[in-house]
């Protein structure tokens, strides 16, 4: 092994080095028109209303079963503006590589994120490269953004939920955190159990579009954003897991949520590991799950929609947004007992994204 098959300071430095590997390993990767004329800041034609998001990941180790960190930078930041109904148009990357991290790492990591940004349908369109000394990182961190085009025409979020809206969840939980404990091998376990780890677009777009009684192929074509006022509020339960969303959601909309725990789609391999090392489902990262609140008399339609789309295949109804105990995330569990979630303190799993 050579010393070019490993990070120098000096592919940092601005000089022959780094535009080497800008050429060799990034506009390689996410060759684009864009990209490709390397300008320090990207031109971008839009006509429709713009959402904007940016997010840090520094997930060791850096590959685990089901994903990595350069799936996981790509998906997190398209799942962010998913949120925000908003169909993502551009991505930029910027990555802190610490001085010895292989070369052949950093072009799988490339590969990753580009595969991620062809199936989300988005162009990584510029970026930025600093090395570190060793021991000033821990590898490699990615820091991507992401610009989107909002294709509703309604406000989402807290403010627009009402009492009685269903609340749906795209699928099981817990898997991402499970994968990435089980990587770390702390606790000497193996398990089948693999991250969720995904761009959640399409399953945003067609929550959207069962929620206006519109095809999504139509709704693509459609160039001005569409009504979906049915729809009412999108939040993917990363960090903190599903209770974190449904407390900060009761917090902020000042109503009380009802959910089901037999409804909750749990694996059993995530619920086993859980029970023997005392952790709450509820509670664990997810990367590839969304949580919808829609009005109740279309939570059928958007429930249908998400399980015919392969990352909604065990999308469920938990539980209804409700005017008593405002404030509140009430659950009503197995045994027919019923108690408050309350949002977790502290990090049960850090370094999980």
């Amino acid at each position: 092994m050579t010393a070019a098959d490993r990070i120098l300071l000096g592919h940092g430095s601005g000089g022959k080095l780094y535009r080497d590997l800008v050429r060799d390993v990034f506009v390689a990767a996410f060759a684009n028109p864009v990209l490709d004329r390397l300008d320090d800041a990207a031109s971008l034609a839009t006509s429709g209303r713009i959402a904007l998001t940016t997010d840090s990941h520094v997930v060791q180790p850096w590959r685990f079963a089901g994903g990595d960190i350069g799936l996981l930078a790509v998906a997190g930041t398209v799942n962010d503006l998913a949120t925000a109904a908003a169909r993502p148009l551009a991505l930029a990357a910027a990555f802190i590589i610490e001085e010895g991290f292989f070369m052949d790492d950093l072009r799988a990591i490339c590969a990753s994120m580009a595969r991620t940004a062809a199936e989300a349908g988005v162009a990584i369109v510029t970026g930025d490269t600093k090395v570190v000394e060793r021991g000033a990182a821990d590898g490699i961190f990615i820091t991507t953004t992401g610009v989107g085009e909002i294709v509703v025409d309604h406000e989402l979020g807290a403010q627009s939920v009402r009492d009685d809206d269903a609340v749906i969840l795209s699928g099981s939980i817990g898997d991402h955190a499970m994968a990435v404990l089980a990587a770390r091998d702390e606790f000497h376990f193996t398990t089948t159990v693999e991250s969720d780890c995904a761009p959640l677009w399409g399953l945003a777009e067609a929550a959207i579009a069962a929620a206006r009684d519109t095809a999504p192929a139509a709704a693509a074509r459609d160039t001005a954003p569409a009504s979906a006022a049915a729809l009412r509020f999108l939040r993917d339960p990363t960090r903190g897991g599903l209770t974190t969303v449904l407390a900060e959601l009761a917090e902020s909309a000042a109503l009380g949520v009802e959910i089901e725990e037999r409804a909750i789609p749990v694996s059993a391999a995530v619920r086993s590991i859980c029970d023997l090392l005392g952790y709450e489902p509820l509670s664990l990262a997810n990367e590839g799950k969304m949580v919808f609140v829609v009005a109740p008399e279309k939570a059928d339609a958007v429930v249908a929609a998400l399980r015919a789309h392969p990352l909604g295949r065990h999308a469920a109804r938990i539980g209804a947004i409700t005017a008593a105990h405002p404030g509140r995330v009430a659950l009503r569990t197995v045994l027919g007992t019923r108690r408050v979630l309350d949002m977790p303190v502290g990090e049960l799993l850090p370094r999980i994204c």
